[in-house]
């Protein structure tokens, strides 16, 4: 049976994955140290034989059992009410940790594949954004921490590959919606969707004119495993080029949870880009991929999922103590 390791197994999109590959026929290891992830989105895998968990840090050292075909590595912070939390972390988590998983695969001679994003690109100068696109980037702004993790994660990785010949795939995922996210986590599709279910005003900072383009998780994941069995080595966008005002989407929130509130707008936070829009046009000529799921089927089922919560769940301000974790 082939063996994968997923790390950020316990978080939203490692979750996913998880599922996928286990359905795929894999032996799935998931690894987290539950920093941002939550032990809920694995639950349902306990006592599954093809599924085994470590918790584990992958900033220190990591040691496997066996041998392993592939290696996705999705362990980060990736929302900005937790990397602006724990600026530190994120970086290792992007430099370190990608070094230690990168030196892993080597080990194994296991096939890699990098978690990068959107963010590489900054607050984008060129729209839609293509690969080849190199970036707009505050270096010392708040969001560079996560901004410059994820960039030296995609140099690192490109220097194993070139250096060593490791076989290596690099996603640049944009925004990605769906079941297992965190309400709480500062992202606008939770932010609106619990802003209506506790009947409070939707808030948009800026004035509404900055653009999103949000693809559901099933297709997220279908993109990211087409990847990872292609021979394309350098980066690819996988998201939907479908773009909307998020003045419009919170207007679309409002009616598809039937309530009643208002839109109130605050100052917009440093560095927050203004446009962001992935061309596509490379994972449709060497995936044949592209989005299937529309928004309205998507944000249903994203919504069911947020209703479906506890009303302690629903009213909880901060899902995580970072307190453990600030000590380096």
């Amino acid at each position: 049976m082939r063996r994968v390791l997923i790390t950020g197994a316990a978080g939203f999109l490692g979750s996913h994955l998880c599922d996928r590959f286990i359905k795929e026929g894999y032996h799935v290891i998931g690894m987290d140290n539950f920093i941002t992830g939550d032990k809920k989105n694995l639950s349902h895998l306990e006592g599954n034989p093809n599924f085994e968990f470590i918790e584990h840090d992958v900033t220190e050292f990591i040691s496997i059992e066996g041998g392993l075909d592939y290696i996705l590595h999705f362990a980060s912070p990736a929302s900005p009410i937790d990397y602006l939390k724990i600026p530190i972390q994120t970086l290792k988590v992007g430099s370190l940790g990608t070094h230690n998983l990168l030196g892993l695969a080597k080990a194994k001679k296991a096939r890699i594949l990098i978690a990068s994003t959107s963010e590489v690109y900054g607050d984008p100068l060129v729209h839609p954004q293509t690969e080849d696109y190199y970036g707009n980037v505050n270096t010392i702004g708040p969001r560079g921490v996560y901004d410059e993790a994820k960039r030296f994660q995609e140099s690192i990785t490109m220097a194993y590959h070139r250096f060593h010949g490791l076989e290596t795939r690099i996603v640049r995922i944009f925004n990605t919606y769906g079941p297992k996210m965190r309400l709480n986590d500062g992202r606008v599709i939770p932010a609106f969707m619990g802003q209506a279910l506790r009947g409070e005003d939707l808030t948009i900072f800026g004035d509404g004119s900055q653009t999103r383009s949000f693809c559901y998780v099933d297709d997220q994941v279908e993109g990211i495993y087409r990847l990872l069995l292609s021979d394309y080595s350098y980066p690819v966008n996988i998201g939907n080029p479908y773009e909307i005002t998020i003045k419009d989407f919170a207007e679309e929130i409002i009616k598809l949870t039937g309530t009643n509130q208002k839109i109130i707008y605050k100052k917009l936070p440093q560095d927050d880009p203004l446009q962001r829009q992935p061309n596509i046009s490379l994972a449709k000529k060497i995936l044949g991929w592209e989005p299937k799921i529309e928004r309205d089927e998507g944000m249903l089922k994203t919504y069911n999922y947020f209703k479906s919560m506890s009303k302690e769940d629903l009213h909880k301000r901060d899902h995580k103590d970072f307190k453990d974790h600030i000590k380096r």
